[in-house]
């Protein structure tokens, strides 16, 4: 807990010795304190409705009795050797990855302390086994905070450096709402997935190490694409014989509802898959899971420090099973179905909802200024969020104007959870027309 100062003085403190420019929510910045299931509080005591779910990653919700339990009993024994000894939970969460995965077996898996080591992971296997450094990336898109990472993030607030190891094209990204081509689905017969064939061809060498894309947009808005895009653009990618990566870091463990991965939802297997965040249920833990052919192609020896180490294995194992015994896919579905049509009836109530989105638990509102132009309205997002704070309900904001609301719960909410955000957002939504 903070100190008696509170949380103006930790935020003093936390600018005096941290970079400018690690990013803070709210004009009052909180401090989280306490969780238990979808509930959090701060320092004050103030009890609040987690729907950002510490960025799409407390799944399973927060202070699992289990989970805790599992977590206790491993650092009773030990809690760190790293990857140059045996670990038997390293070795079970890796079978159960790459049984779990939709990657055609041989499969292997490789673990890290997080979603951007692992997209780094991933972008060096390909590059590799392809002996290329070209990478089809998205526009729109984010992959995480490294030096690779950022170099195939196609979201101009979110890239630090335009320096990259990679040779990097941008395909067009499946934003409906704000066609890039002009177009309007399904009439469009989605040309942006079409266009994959004229990048290959005029900006690669046709032999590219991979593309890399999220089945759902995170930062980049919950951007979610029509049914057929990544069945057009995984025929494309094999015509030319281009791996494809699915970034699943906030679409994996059932978030989507329809399915346990984000791209099994869309129908196609890819070549291998980064993911994190859910898998520990807040544990420091990512993965690599792939084609044992490009997972295995380094030429040096290498080692994982942290990743895999006993205590996060633990969790993670733990927390596939509670999320696998009580269903919380299933739960994503149902409580997302049940979001998902609240929301809509506040999108044609309220001009600022210029179009709700996403699949499952992973829901995204766009706010305008009004519905005919479109234009991106951050005030009125930041303005949503600052409410829905006063109101006890916490959310995330994404979006290349910072304009998208951001609905991410752990899959554990309830209905009534669920119609508490639903009103608590139509009282945030009528206070932007005053």
């Amino acid at each position: 807990m903070t100190e008696d100062g509170g949380a103006a003085e930790l935020l003093a403190r936390h600018k005096e010795a941290l970079p400018s420019w690690l990013l803070l929510y709210y004009d009052e910045p909180i401090e989280l304190a306490r969780g238990e299931g979808v509930r959090v509080w701060d320092t004050a005591g103030k009890e609040y409705l987690d729907f950002f779910g510490g960025i799409v990653t407390t799944i399973s919700g927060h202070v699992v009795p289990r989970l805790v339990e599992a977590l206790t009993e491993q650092a009773n024994k030990i809690a760190h050797t790293s990857t140059v000894y045996l670990i038997k939970p390293m070795v079970e969460l890796a079978e159960r990855m790459t049984g779990l995965a939709p990657i055609d077996p041989p499969t292997k898996a490789f673990f890290v302390g997080s979603g951007t080591e692992a997209v780094e992971a991933a972008l060096l296997f390909a590059t590799t086994w392809r002996r290329s450094n070209e990478i089809i990336a998205l526009r729109h898109s984010y992959h995480g905070r490294s030096f690779g990472a950022v170099g195939i993030t196609g979201n101009k607030g979110w890239s630090a450096t335009s320096f990259s190891p990679l040779n990097v094209s941008y395909a067009l990204t499946p934003y409906c709402y704000r066609c890039p081509l002009g177009l309007t689905y399904p009439d469009c017969g989605v040309a942006c997935a079409e266009d994959l064939r004229n990048v290959i061809e005029t900006t690669t060498t046709g032999e590219p190490a991979a593309m890399i894309a999220e089945p759902i947009q995170g930062v980049g808005g919950f951007i979610t694409p029509p049914e057929e895009y990544f069945q057009i653009v995984k025929s494309i990618l094999d015509e030319f014989e281009i791996p494809f990566i699915a970034d699943e870091v906030q679409t994996g463990f059932g978030r989507t509802g329809e399915a346990f991965w984000g791209s099994e939802a869309y129908g196609v297997r890819p070549d291998a898959m980064v993911c994190a965040k859910g898998l520990g249920n807040g544990m420091a833990i990512g993965a690599v899971v792939g084609r044992a052919e490009m997972v295995d192609s380094l030429r040096a020896n290498s080692i994982s420090t942290f990743g895999g180490n006993p205590l996060a294995s633990t969790y993670a194992l733990a927390n596939l099973d509670h999320i696998e015994e009580n269903d919380l896919q299933q739960n994503a579905y149902k409580m997302g179905d049940y979001l998902y049509r609240g929301l809509k009836d506040l999108e044609d109530h309220f001009e600022a909802v210029g179009e709700v989105r996403g699949k499952g638990l992973m829901l995204g509102v766009e706010l305008v200024e009004d519905g005919e132009s479109k234009d991106p309205s951050p005030e009125a997002a930041g303005k949503v969020m600052e409410i829905c704070k006063e109101r006890g309900l916490l959310l995330g904001k994404g979006g290349l104007y910072g304009n998208v609301l951001r609905i991410s719960p752990p899959l554990s909410i309830t209905e009534d959870d669920a119609a508490r955000a639903v009103e608590t957002l139509e009282v945030a939504f009528g206070e932007l027309g005053k």
